[in-house]
């Protein structure tokens, strides 16, 4: 079999051999899912829910080589362990959801056929394709597919080949239970075994970049197949003159700079008052050169390595442009190579809208401030984007900051924090222009969006005859007025 070669991000060295799955191994195990589905479906959901409990003590009894696999991968420890316990926690979360969300169906009269009773069915797709991306591998692979097993759905997993270690141990969990064994399968590869996946499924979910989820959309169509696409950002915060600016600045360095800015919820502009801007920036600088990168130890630090090495150059190219244009270095600025690439916390100042700082994903820990006048000018230059993934307005009260929230481009926006939907999965979103498209895989959504609606429909009186579809009818209409 063929192999891609991995790369661990703290020592800069190929260490990892991952599998390459041709495409007649995907369409293989495609048409594996698709014979074991019915099987699957049958089960119920109360079933199911017990399956999906049972893998949740496999995943706990492999838990801790599944979090070396990520931290392997990713270069960061602490995630890696908060990884591995989200994964369990959604779990139990859709096994506890699915079997209430799956029984209420309805059924009554028909208002404009009162003759005619229906009932719906909800009819699961039968297999859900999956590619995850790099950044956060297990979250990101299981948020998709432990709602669509809990529908009903069989699974096609493809972990990105950036990060595709985390396969290996999570397989041994799912072995252990036989009956889920059958409907998730994982397959690593490159880009060509994900092309191969689309062809293969009858939806597909996809987290990634803009232009690879314009390619998967494309597939998708060309193969008559709904299209959950999860993509980019370049998130906004406003800081109005009434907020806490302690507050804001621990938050928005939080959300900029924890996951090295490789979220696509990450905050990515930073918008703040005049009245306060320079109080605000003294501020966050402050607390930015006072964190650290998490190496030479693995266990100290807030700022891991750059997951994807050419990730690192791609931020450096925007710190330098930027510089180029006038923009000011506040802390930070510079990309360190130890083995790995890591970049320190980064504030920058005298940015603007024309420097690609401000209007492309820099998936970087770079926050670039901007200083406004009014809330008006504040919402204009947070909404001139071509993304509306997520943001943050921070204010004195509840009122002034969903106020501006209100009149802002994305589909979930904090209010005096940062970053909330990763934490409120329950709670349902949209993404806005070009950070993506398809049904929200948050809160109830996130299961519904993987079955259809059949009605069944029972005629209670007289069917029509053809008679009543005799031309006729018209002219004697006409004729009789």
């Amino acid at each position: 079999m063929n192999t891609i070669p991995v790369t661990n991000p703290r020592s800069g060295e190929v260490d990892y051999q991952a599998p390459a799955v041709s495409r007649e191994e995907v369409a293989a195990a495609a048409n594996r899912l698709r014979l074991a589905q019915p099987t699957w479906e049958a089960l119920g959901p109360e079933r199911r829910a017990k399956v999906l409990l049972d893998w949740k003590q496999a995943i706990q009894r492999h838990a801790a080589d599944i979090a070396h696999a990520l931290c392997l991968d990713t270069g960061r420890h602490l995630l890696a362990q908060i990884e591995t316990a989200s994964v369990q926690d959604w779990i139990s979360w859709w096994a506890g959801r699915a079997p209430a969300l799956l029984g209420n169906v309805r059924s009554g009269k028909s208002v404009m056929a009162p003759s005619v009773e229906y009932s719906h069915r909800l009819k699961p797709y039968p297999v859900i394709g999956i590619i995850s991306p790099w950044n956060v591998p297990l979250i990101l692979g299981l948020i998709d597919a432990v709602p669509a097993l809990a529908a009903g759905c069989s699974v096609l997993l493809k972990p990105s080949e950036v990060t595709p270690r985390f396969a290996e141990p999570l397989r041994r969990a799912i072995e252990e239970v036989p009956e889920l064994d059958r409907v998730i399968e994982i397959v690593t590869g490159g880009p060509e075994t994900g092309q191969a996946l689309i062809d293969h499924v009858d939806a597909v979910c996809f987290t990634g970049s803009v232009p690879t989820g314009r390619k998967v959309a494309v597939q998708a169509a060309e193969n008559f197949i709904p299209a959950f696409l999860e993509l980019g950002g370049k998130d906004p915060a406003i800081v109005m003159a009434s907020a806490n600016l302690e507050i804001a600045a621990d938050a928005i360095l939080r959300s900029g700079v924890g996951l090295t800015g490789q979220a696509c919820q990450s905050l990515e502009r930073i918008y703040v008052q005049e009245s306060v801007f320079e109080d605000f920036v003294e501020l966050l600088v402050a607390k930015a050169s006072a964190t650290n990168i998490n190496w030479p130890d693995l266990h100290t630090g807030q700022i891991g390595p750059f997951i994807f090495p050419p990730q690192a150059a791609k931020v450096q190219q925007h710190i330098d442009e930027a510089v180029a244009e006038g923009a000011q270095v506040r802390c930070g600025g510079q990309v360190e190579e130890h083995g790995g690439w890591w970049c320190p916390a980064t504030v920058l100042t005298d940015v603007t809208h024309e420097m690609k700082i401000m209007r492309e994903e820099t998936f970087g820990p770079v926050l670039p401030v901007m200083p406004f006048k009014s809330s008006d000018q504040a919402i204009k230059l947070a909404n001139d984007s071509i993304f509306g993934l997520s943001g943050a307005v921070f204010a004195g009260s509840r009122e002034e900051g969903e106020a501006i929230a209100e009149r802002l481009t994305g589909g979930a926006i904090s209010v005096n924090d940062a970053g909330l939907t990763a934490q409120v999965h329950d709670v349902e979103k949209n993404s806005f222009c070009l950070s993506g498209m398809g049904g929200s895989r948050m809160g109830d959504a996130g299961l519904l969006r993987f079955v259809r609606k059949r009605a069944i429909l029972f005629q209670s009186g007289i069917p029509a005859c053809l008679s009543a579809m005799d031309e006729s009818l018209a002219a004697r209409d006409r004729s009789g007025d």
